[in-house]
């Protein structure tokens, strides 16, 4: 018998990343630690076999889950009764609120305590979640310097973490390794293309990006648009690829992800973590995203913030442009790749932003994934008990 037992549950792509690397920094600390739960690929290679596949839970949008609303609650029972067989001593939910936060109330009535790990962006809308929020968790890790005060005021442990982007290695990357890997001629100019972790997303966006880029490229000869795929949508992004007239460059390990980014002149993503990984890169970029109508229609009338990019959030200013719903349209992306690509004062504009942002991002102390360990062993029993 090993140590104490933690039960991790991460719903998609970007929570699997934070998942496996907090329960490597767990390990560098208390070697014994079990682990079980639900995630990805980077929790599977820490050793953590998944209760069912992680991409069951990769939805977003009002209208999109309730197609799924009976599997789902299969899925929340099934991991209830898990939970409640193997009577962890702390449940940890990583992002994916809207399938955490559910399982946190009905976990927390058995008498474990749970843990969860990124803050939902009560900040950006519906402010009157919290309370909610506060009955179901017993501890926060936030990502975001301005997030500790507004759970804290609502008697939430909080914690802030740091960003995890900020060890993700995204300024690691190889150019020259990329361009020799894909056969990339002198002429070639690398965009990179990030269409989203959720197989809706890349439904959306992907027409659209494909669409933009055939406009920019058009007008500025040897644009190689180079897709980032997450392992969830990999096979949505394949099928969604397979007729465009030039054939992007698909990368699916991390390795070549960080190795387009160095490669990559500018990028044309979705709004999210993405923006902010582009950023410790160093990658000029903008954002665009659309959901369902009725989705747009709804979150319109709750939001509280002026953007949905983290990196102008951060900076208080447009940094990135964003382009939103009927603002995403092929012309509009189309021109403002063009103005990234022939006019060098806005990549450097936007290089100069990030600096400042990422900055804000790095917790007092190591690195964002041992900040998030400490904080978990402290709500652990000590080792043999």
């Amino acid at each position: 018998m090993g140590d104490t037992l933690v039960y991790i549950v991460a719903g998609e792509a970007s929570g699997d990343a934070l998942g496996g690397r907090l329960v490597a920094a767990l390990r560098d600390r208390r070697p014994a630690l079990r682990f079980a739960g639900i995630g990805g690929d980077r929790l599977a290679e820490q050793g953590m076999p998944s209760l069912f596949p992680m991409r069951e839970l990769a939805l977003m949008g009002l209208v999109e889950v309730l197609p799924n609303i009976r599997r789902l609650a299969r899925r929340m029972d099934e991991t209830v009764a898990d939970i409640a067989a193997r009577r962890p001593a702390l449940l940890v939910t990583i992002d994916s609120p809207g399938f955490a936060l559910r399982l946190a109330a009905r976990v927390r009535r058995l008498g474990i305590p749970v843990l969860h790990y990124v803050a939902p962006q009560v900040w950006a809308w519906r402010p009157g979640r919290i309370r909610k929020i506060a009955s179901r968790i017993d501890g926060l890790l936030c990502l975001l310097p301005f997030e500790p005060p507004v759970f804290q005021a609502a008697g939430i442990p909080t914690t802030f973490v740091g960003h995890p982007v900020l060890e993700s290695g995204a300024a690691a990357g190889d150019a020259a390794r990329f361009r020799s890997r894909h056969g990339l001629a002198p002429q070639d100019r690398p965009v990179i293309v990030m269409p989203g972790s959720r197989r809706m997303e890349v439904r959306r966006l992907l027409p659209l990006f494909a669409e933009a880029l055939r406009r920019a490229g058009t007008r500025l000869p040897g644009l190689r648009p180079v897709i980032a795929v997450s392992p969830v949508v990999a096979e949505a992004v394949r099928a969604g690829t397979a007729d465009w007239p030039a054939r992007p460059i698909l990368v699916e390990t991390l390795a070549d992800k960080h190795d387009a980014f160095a490669a990559a002149e500018a990028g044309l993503i979705k709004s999210g973590t993405s923006s902010l990984e582009l950023a410790v890169a160093g990658v000029p970029h903008l954002v665009a995203y659309r959901v369902n109508p009725v989705t747009a229609a709804i979150v319109r009338r709750l939001v509280r913030v002026r953007f949905a990019s983290l990196v102008n959030l951060l900076a208080g200013r447009a940094v990135v442009p964003e382009y939103l719903q009927e603002g995403a349209t092929p012309d509009t992306l189309a021109q403002a790749l063009l103005g990234l690509l022939t006019e060098p004062a806005c990549a450097a504009a936007q290089r100069a932003g990030f600096a400042e942002v990422l900055r804000q991002l790095t917790p007092p102390e190591g690195t964002p994934s041992a900040a998030a360990a400490a904080a978990v062993l402290a709500m652990l029993p000590p080792a043999g008990r």
